[in-house]
């Protein structure tokens, strides 16, 4: 066996740079890059071996170390999680800045290789720099906090132990089944260790994703009750479009005239004026998918984890027939669901073979009509300008018109979630990227840069609220520097407006969410001093004409619009499950209360 003798640092990312992924035939590198802010944990010993391979593996530097991960991460989404980034940083804050990304990427089941450096393995200089001392357990340190937010988590504290775990950790990040994110701590001494690795170690090895087949059994009880059904429902979750299923999705409901509602991360999985298409569903759904879903009595989920935005906190499928077609066992038989285990697209492409020309009573073929012309209506009235202060429903009008059929729009937290759910209209699979899983404020910046990063023919607009904007905009400075055009839309309504409303809407007094004494805030200039295009403007037709001024710029441009806090889409959107309190001295508690306790008397089991 022949051998070369490398750092740990060095080994590692030789052998990232050999990993590669078939893409529909095509071989392309599994790891699109790295992300590294450097500190005395990674620069010496990672930073050397990142410089060595920069035309294989090329290395990025951000601003801050959640919004980096933040890029790698909507990189993966936007790659239907068939590419990843890797993320380095020293030992503690930069780190511990990282967790809140491994949280995202966790619930949303997206990979990513988190590269934190650690202690010394030798403890010769301990405490290290920012190194955690437990009282009680010497092995700890800040890196255990990625535990519970990793799906595969590992210590190297000799350089011969990569030999196994980065396989392990590309299994993980490359099987539907278990994708997610993998913290690989890297301990700062060990990372300049010598090892004799062997030359095979360093092969080309070419990974493919795998499509697990339904178990018969589970899709004939799913083919009976489709056959047995009245009025089924499918709801399209986010593993449509990873599985790329969208196309036959498409073609399956048209011919058999089965309606298709959309999860948040399903959104695009189809075209919003498809005959069948229903749009989003749940608490933040269209009041046609939510009548078709109380009307339904076989309900097929397939490729989603049916969280409570979803199901309407358990309350909108009580009573039906529910299948779960998934690749995940943890999510098959979630809601007491029938499970069908197996890829969304080897699923459909079975159900097609076993359903012939079977298709759904003429009746619920074409019961929708009027409900969707009814929603198409109540869009244009939501959406079209008017005089006063624009609600973020005309704001998402005025973006959407400008928007080419091939842009994404990107969003995460706050109220714009949930009107974009409802309201963007989805011309193109991936056209749609909302972060809704965590809802996590800052994401939405950098998830414009990771999106240009997967495909950058794709115009992007970040649509962000003020609340999210001063949490993370630095990155608007990363796009600057990288040239990943973004637009970025500002909605100012001076505070956090969507939880003021939550707030008021379960009986409580405004608290804490709209400050009177804000400061007035130059957005605009802000974002001018990051090396941005910006502009603020007032009303939707200037905002119109400001978008088609970003249109002509190479550069990543920013508009500023104040918007109503006190408006929201009444339209559609069906009951969501958010405690009140027993007690109160508030009669608007009190009258809250009862209602919200009449309501869980109507959650599935």
């Amino acid at each position: 066996m022949t051998t070369i003798r490398l750092t740990m640092a060095q080994a590692l990312v030789r052998w990232m740079t050999a990993q590669r992924i078939d893409i529909d035939g095509r071989t392309m590198p599994y790891f699109a890059g790295v992300w590294a802010i450097f500190g005395h944990g990674n620069v010496a010993a990672m930073g050397e071996a990142l410089a060595d391979v920069t035309d294989a593996l090329p290395t990025w530097r951000a601003h801050n170390e959640q919004g980096m991960a933040h890029a790698a991460i909507a990189f993966a989404k936007a790659s239907r999680r068939q590419r990843a980034m890797a993320c380095t940083t020293s030992i503690g804050p930069g780190a511990t800045n990282m967790v809140t990304a491994a949280a995202l990427a966790h619930i949303n089941r997206l990979p990513v290789l988190f590269l934190p450096g650690d202690v010394y393995a030798s403890r010769r200089p301990d405490p290290v720099l920012q190194q955690v001392e437990d009282f009680a357990d010497a092995t700890v340190s800040v890196n255990d906090c990625f535990r519970p937010v990793s799906r595969w988590f590992d210590r190297i504290t000799r350089p011969e132990q990569i030999l196994d775990a980065l396989p392990r950790a590309m299994a993980v990040m490359t099987d539907p089944a278990t994708c997610g994110p993998v913290t690989l701590a890297l301990c700062q001494d060990v990372q300049a260790e010598a090892y004799d690795y062997p030359d095979s170690f360093f092969a080309q090895r070419t990974w493919h994703v795998r499509r697990p087949a339904p178990d018969a059994r589970e899709l004939d009880e799913l083919v009976a009750a489709l056959r047995g059904a009245t009025a089924p429902l499918i709801v399209a979750g986010g593993g449509v479009l990873y599985s790329r299923a969208e196309t036959l999705l498409a073609e399956w409901a048209a011919r058999t005239g089965i309606p298709v509602a959309e999860t948040q991360a399903g959104k695009g999985a189809m075209a919003w004026d498809h005959p069948q298409a229903l749009g989003s569903i749940g608490v933040t759904g269209t009041s046609a998918a939510n009548a078709a879903a109380e009307r339904a009595d076989v309900v097929v989920a397939i490729g989603t984890r049916l969280q409570d935005f979803t199901t309407g906190s358990r309350t909108l499928f009580a009573g039906k027939r529910l299948f779960q077609v998934n690749v995940a066992g943890h999510d098959v038989a979630k809601h007491g669901a029938s499970p069908v285990l197996g890829d969304a697209l080897v699923t459909l492409e079975r159900l097609t073979e076993k359903l012939g020309d079977w298709r759904v009573p003429e009746d619920w073929a074409h019961a929708h009509g009027d409900t969707v012309a009814s929603w198409n209506a109540a869009w244009d009235r939501l959406t079209a300008p008017g005089d006063a202060v624009p609600s973020d429903a005309q704001v998402i009008g005025a973006v959407w018109r400008k928007a080419t059929p091939d842009a994404v729009v990107a969003c995460a937290a706050g109220g714009l979630p949930g009107e974009l759910h409802k309201l963007w209209r989805t011309r193109r699979a991936g056209g749609y990227h909302v972060e809704y899983g965590y809802s996590c404020m800052g994401y939405e910046i950098p998830a414009g840069i990771g999106i240009r990063m997967a495909d950058p023919t794709r115009d992007v607009f970040v649509m962000v609220g003020d609340g999210s904007y001063l949490m993370m905009n630095s990155e608007l400075a990363t796009s600057v520097m990288l040239g990943l055009k973004i637009t970025v839309i500002l909605l100012d309504n001076r505070g956090y407006g969507c939880i003021n409303r939550l707030q008021q809407g379960t009986g409580g007094r405004a608290f804490n969410n709209l400050l009177p004494a804000l400061p007035s805030i130059d957005f605009a200039a802000h974002a001018r001093s990051l090396g941005a295009q910006a502009e603020k403007v007032d009303g939707i037709a200037a905002l119109e004409a400001a978008l088609e001024r970003a249109a002509a710029s190479v550069e990543s441009y920013v508009i500023v619009i104040d918007t109503d806090p006190a408006i929201s889409t009444e339209d559609g959107g069906h009951w969501w499950d958010v405690a009140v309190p027993e007690v109160s001295r508030r009669a608007e508690v009190r009258a809250a209360r009862k209602a919200y306790e009449q309501k869980i008397a109507g959650e599935r089991a």
